[in-house]
This record gives structure tokens, sequence and C-alpha cells, in this order.
């Protein structure tokens, strides 16, 4: 399968979540145009220095698209599913296009729901230390798989770490490393403000 690549650090798109983007570079409202006239597919990677693509992704479809007096594109990719990059394509276009293979990711192991308070926890005095904004009360209404999603997806993690969420293969590793993740970031800043 062959489909346009939107290389953006930060923006992780995992399978089942929603992705709102605000298209405004001209090689990507071409993107945005190729994609709604081809099957509206996008596959959403992170990069590496000297934009060297990392080779795990995630794949989705635009549900919703706008299109605003400027040119540009108010859009949300529905995620679908994790890909492997097998080769990229010469495409001609500004953009970037890539032969894909999805791959199995996130098997179904149940997690306990009683494992959403630990984590609720930890989020809750990260999300104080780096000021994001979002509800404790409305988050804590989501199932723990859809809420370890959200948490990864708009944390300022650093990008090789948001990679490597991406690419673990279990819902219970996933719980497991980004309640490592914050614990180890929540030491650092406490850390930090010692020093200072």
């Amino acid at each position: 399968m062959q489909i346009p690549i939107f290389p953006l650090n930060g923006a992780i798109l995992f399978p089942k979540t929603n992705l709102p983007l605000n298209i405004f570079e001209e090689r990507y409202i071409d993107m945005i145009d190729y994609s709604l006239s081809s099957g509206r597919l996008i596959g959403m990677v992170q990069y590496k220095e000297k934009n060297e693509l990392y080779n795990i992704g995630c794949y989705g479809k635009i549900t919703i698209f706008n299109e605003m007096p400027d040119k540009r594109y108010l859009i949300n990719i529905e995620g679908i599913n994790c890909f492997k990059i097998t080769n990229e394509i010469d495409s001609g276009h500004k953009f970037r296009i890539c032969e894909i293979k999805i791959i199995d990711s996130f098997n179904s192991h149940k997690l306990e729901d009683g494992l959403k308070s630990k984590i609720l926890d930890s989020f809750k005095k990260y999300k104080n230390v780096k000021n994001i904004n979002v509800s404790i009360d409305d988050i804590s209404k989501l199932n723990i798989i859809d809420l370890l999603k959200l948490i990864v997806m708009i944390s300022p993690f650093d990008v090789s770490v948001k990679q490597m969420f991406l690419e673990l293969k279990s819902h219970k590793e996933l719980y497991e490393k980004i309640l490592s993740t914050l614990e180890i970031e929540l030491a650092s800043n406490q850390e930090s403000a010692l020093i200072n």
C-alpha cells in the first residue's frame, strides 16, 4: 500500500484515536489535496535529525476537513493501524509518499480499570508541572486504554520517547512505560527545582 506521509514530530497518532491538525504549509496543503482525491489516507510519522523518518508510524483517514479562506486546511485524522515503511517512492510530489506494510501492534491484553487511579495520580502531578491544559475530571471518564493513548498524545515527551510508546506491542507495556516515564520526569523536575 502506498500513502502520503506527514512527518510531524510530537504529533503521535494511535489506532482508534483522533488527531486534529491545522495544515498551512504549501507542500502539506498539496498532500491533503492528494489524499482527499485518493482514499483520504495519511501516514503520521516522526522524524530524526536530517529529516530521516522513523520507520514505524500510524496511518489514518481524514474524517473531517474544512478549507479556510486563506487556503489552510483544518482536518481530523482518525487512526486506523500502525505500519512500517518499506520503501520511499520517488513520486515527483513536494511531499513524501511511502510504501508501507501494516503491522500488528497493541495486541489486546486486557488492563484492569483499577490501574487507572495510579496512572491518573501520576499524570495529574505531571500535568501541573508541565502546565498541560486538560481536565482530570474529563479524562478520568475514559477507559484505561484511551487514557494511556491520550496521555502520550498530549504530553510534551521527547520525540524518541513518544516513538518508543508507538512501537510497543501491548497495552500492558504501554501502561508500564508511561507510568515509569511520568515518575522519571517528575523526579527529574524535583531534582532541577532543588538545584535551582
